[in-house]
C-alpha cells in the first residue's frame, strides 16, 4: 500500500471506501468569455492524495475555488466535510487548509509571528506548540525569526504550507505548491505532505504543472481539458488511457489538443468576419 493511502473500513468482511471529504457534482461556471467549467465531478476521500491537472485554461483554478466556496457555481453542488457550500462554508473551512505558491506573506511579520497569528485564528489550544511543530515538520525552524522580505520564493511556499497545516486539517488544498522550486525545497514539501497524510489521514488536493512531482506525490489524478474531466485514475491508468508513457506525455497531448482547438476557432472567427 502506498504510504498515506486511504485504507478503507472493514464492514461485514468487506473493505469499504473511506468517507468523502469533498464531493463536487456537475459543476458549471460561466464567464463572459465562455464556459470555464462544464459538468465537473470530483470526489476526494479521507486520506487520499489527488492531483487536479490540465493545461492552462482547463478550468483547474476555477474548480478549486468553487470547491473552497470562494467562487459560487452557476450549477451543480459542492459538499466539504458534510457541509453544502456556500451556505456551510464557515463550518467546512474549519477543517480545511489552503496554500498557493502565488500568495504573498506579510512583509513585516516574522515567520513565527505569522504562524502564531493563524494558530490563534484557528483557535488551537496549544498555539505555541503547534507553531513549533509546523516549523520542525517542514524543516524551517531556522526561518522562525525571518521576515517575509528575507525569504526566497521556495521558503515562502514552505511557510504557506506550514500555515495551512497548523490545525491538522482533514482536507489540504494546494494550488501550484511546487512551482519554480529548487529540487531540495520540492523534496522537503513532498516529504512533509506525505508524512502529514500518513500520520493524520489528511486528504490532499493539489494542482500543479510539474508532472514528475505529481507522480511522486499523488496516488490519483484527475485531468481537465476545456472545463471537463477527461481522465480520472492512478497515474499509470491515465497514462495508458492516452497511450503515453507518463503524465508529462498526457499533459503535452492535452495542451496540443487545446492549441489546435483554439487555432481552429480563430480561423472560423476570421472567416466569419
Amino acid at each position: 500500500m502506498v504510504a498515506g493511502a486511504p485504507s478503507g473500513v472493514r464492514r461485514g468482511g468487506r473493505m469499504t471506501a473511506p468517507p468523502p471529504v469533498l464531493e463536487a457534482h456537475d459543476l458549471v461556471k460561466e464567464y463572459r468569455r465562455g464556459r470555464a467549467v462544464d459538468g465537473v465531478r470530483l470526489v476526494v476521500r479521507e486520506g487520499e492524495r489527488v492531483g487536479l491537472l490540465g493545461p492552462n485554461g482547463a478550468g483547474k483554478t476555477t474548480t478549486l475555488l468553487m470547491c473552497l466556496g470562494a467562487v459560487e457555481a452557476d450549477a451543480g453542488s459542492v459538499h466539504v466535510l458534510g457541509h453544502r457550500l456556500p451556505a456551510g462554508r464557515s463550518a467546512a473551512m474549519r477543517g480545511v487548509g489552503f496554500a498557493a505558491g502565488y500568495l504573498p506573506l506579510p512583509d513585516r511579520l516574522r515567520v513565527h509571528e505569522y504562524l502564531r497569528l493563524y494558530a490563534d485564528l484557528y483557535g488551537l489550544r496549544a498555539p505555541r506548540a503547534a507553531v513549533e511543530s509546523a516549523l520542525e515538520h517542514f524543516g524551517i525552524g531556522h526561518l522562525a525569526n525571518a521576515i517575509g522580505t528575507e525569504l526566497s520564493s521556495g521558503q515562502r511556499t514552505l511557510v504557506g504550507i506550514a500555515k495551512a497545516s497548523l490545525h491538522t486539517p482533514r482536507l489540504l488544498v494546494l494550488d501550484e505548491p511546487t512551482a519554480a522550486l529548487d529540487p531540495d525545497i520540492a523534496l522537503r514539501v513532498r516529504t512533509g505532505l506525505l508524512d502529514l497524510c500518513a500520520r493524520h489521514g489528511t486528504a490532499l488536493l493539489v494542482t500543479s504543472h510539474d508532472m514528475v512531482e505529481v507522480e511522486r506525490l499523488c496516488e490519483r489524478v484527475v485531468f481537465l481539458a476545456a472545463g471537463r474531466v477527461t481522465a480520472d485514475g492512478t497515474p499509470e491508468e491515465v497514462a495508458r488511457q492516452f497511450a503515453q508513457q507518463d503524465l508529462e506525455g498526457v499533459f503535452l497531448h492535452l495542451a496540443e489538443e487545446r492549441d489546435r482547438e483554439r487555432a481552429g476557432r480563430g480561423r472560423a472567427e476570421a472567416g466569419a468576419v
